[in-house]
């Protein structure tokens, strides 16, 4: 096995996965690696609150990309969480003790390494533990330029920080790294499974129909309430594009996928997907501008249509497109 290279990534749990797989001596690309784990999605869960607002999801939820990407592989996943912040050290410093690179979940809030306007409560950020000096870990976060540092105390509190998706000191590392693997049947696969997560799913919130939902309460937002207005909207923009990698920022990683995924197997269809995708997410970025521009309007706005209208525009587009990558994906290549 190769030393380890710290590698910075668009968004922390693929980042993860591709630098574990990658030490592990299967190289990996992070869009490889968010396709092959079927990562794109859309949810729109009104149930779940965030600051009061309706939690809004472009990706699918934590630890899928892990778990789906090792089984995927044939990879041998192992995942502990722990009752005590003690035993998830005692654990942690064996697994590094003995050579392993250990992905952990942790809260962002409690990293001192990061800038105090980056901190906000959220426990699902993952990131990489690769040595430890003396009191101190060796950390690769997929976040930063280069590999840092953090005390084992705080490392601890950032591990076992309590509240929502709290990660419970979760750890977790990879063996038997199959080397070789069939490439087409994986893509084929991986594609089949997010056309229908985006395209197959009855509920309304899910995928396609909740991108639709989405729309429609846009459009009847009421002009009068315009304090609710602008809170709203800027909730859609900052889930869209600055919780994560947001939602175009996931389209264009998908994007990427499908490139890298059609010059590996040699299909051209792939290679136009992507760059229809790579237009998708472009729609994405004018719809969250076309938000902010209603958010700071002094006046009432009278017509919230146009900005819904955009919405429906990008979610016929994501039909059809999944549409088609779902026929593809069923044919023998």
């Amino acid at each position: 096995m190769t030393a380890f290279q710290h590698r910075q990534s668009a968004h922390c749990e693929s980042g993860v996965m591709a630098s574990l797989l990658t030490h592990a001596g299967l190289p990996m690309s992070e869009p490889m690696a968010f396709g092959l784990a079927s990562g794109l999605a859309f949810a729109y869960l009104p149930i779940v609150k965030l600051g009061g607002m309706p939690l809004i999801a472009y990706r699918m939820p934590p630890r899928h990309l892990i778990k789906t990407l090792s089984k995927r592989l044939g990879a041998r996943l192992t995942s502990r969480t722990f009752a005590s912040p003690e035993q998830g050290r005692i654990a942690l410093d064996a697994a590094l003790d003995s050579g392993r690179l250990a992905g952990l979940q942790s809260s962002v809030f409690w990293l001192p390494y990061f800038p105090p306007e980056m901190r906000f409560h959220f426990n699902a950020h993952n990131l990489l533990a690769y040595g430890r000096d003396g009191d101190e870990y060796l950390l690769s976060d997929p976040v930063f330029e280069a590999p840092v540092r953090c005390a084992g105390a705080d490392l601890q509190k950032a591990r076992f920080a309590k509240g929502a998706l709290a990660a419970k000191g979760l750890m977790y590392y990879l063996d038997d790294v199959p080397p070789e693997q069939d490439w087409e049947r994986l893509i084929r696969q991986s594609v089949l499974s997010t056309s229908r997560i985006l395209d197959g799913m009855p509920l309304p919130w899910i995928g396609i129909r909740g991108i639709q939902h989405l729309a429609k309460c846009v459009e009847k937002l009421d002009p009068a309430q315009t304090k609710y207005n602008r809170l709203y909207l800027t909730h859609i923009v900052r889930m869209q594009e600055e919780i994560g990698t947001g939602g175009a920022g996931f389209r264009f990683m998908y994007a990427s996928f499908l490139q890298e995924a059609g010059e590996k197997i040699g299909d051209a269809s792939l290679l136009e997907a992507s760059t229809r995708l790579t237009a998708v997410g472009d729609d994405w970025r004018q719809f969250a501008s076309a938000c902010v521009r209603a958010s700071r309007s002094t006046g009432e706005v009278a017509d919230f249509r146009p900005i819904a209208d955009r919405l429906r525009a990008i979610a016929d587009q994501e039909r059809v497109l999944m549409k088609e990558l779902g026929a593809w994906s069923r044919r023998k290549g």
